[in-house]
């Protein structure tokens, strides 16, 4: 993903014949630092969805094994 980004934004800054514009007043290892930073940000924003969508999961079973032992105690006292 981070290539992607970064070959984009060079295409527009290409594009746009602001390069050395751009690279003068941020410096192109400040962009690379930027890009890198933002890919990390974006990966640990996946990460904490997915343990956020587990612990719903795992909430949604526990509720779903007390049901189910409430449906087997009824039958057991019936």
């Amino acid at each position: 993903m981070y290539h992607c980004l970064q070959y984009a934004i060079q295409y527009a800054i290409t594009q746009h014949g602001t390069e050395k514009f751009a690279k003068k007043l941020l410096g192109e290892s400040e962009i690379e630092a930027v890009l890198h930073r933002l890919d990390r940000l974006t990966q640990e924003e996946g990460r904490m969805t997915v343990a956020q969508t587990l612990e719903v999961v795992h909430c949604l079973m526990n509720n779903v094994k007390v049901v189910m032992y409430a449906k087997s105690a009824q039958r057991s006292y019936s």
